[in-house]
């Protein structure tokens, strides 16, 4: 979304070094890489995700639509509870 891994950091409030650790950890789990990246310089540099990146964005947002959905009458019973007291 931020078109480098730096600004994808700072936006996480992330330090470089732990996103490319993270983005490494993800290449070795999933086999092949989840980031292409251009090194910076005149032309600057960035990083875009490759096709197995989006898919992994795309199942993990899936996932958390799931998960949200799975969780909200529980959540609104326990806001409840809370309330009550």
């Amino acid at each position: 979304a931020f078109g480098s891994i730096s600004a994808g950091a700072r936006q996480m409030n992330m330090s470089y070094k732990r996103a490319w650790d993270l983005v490494e950890e993800m290449n070795v789990l999933f086999g092949k890489p989840v980031l292409d990246t251009q090194k910076g310089g005149q032309k600057g540099g960035g990083a875009q995700l490759t096709p197995i990146g989006l898919a992994l964005v795309s199942r993990f947002r899936a996932i958390e639509r799931a998960a949200t959905a799975a969780a909200e009458a529980h959540m609104t019973a326990l806001q409840a509870e809370i309330d009550a007291e």
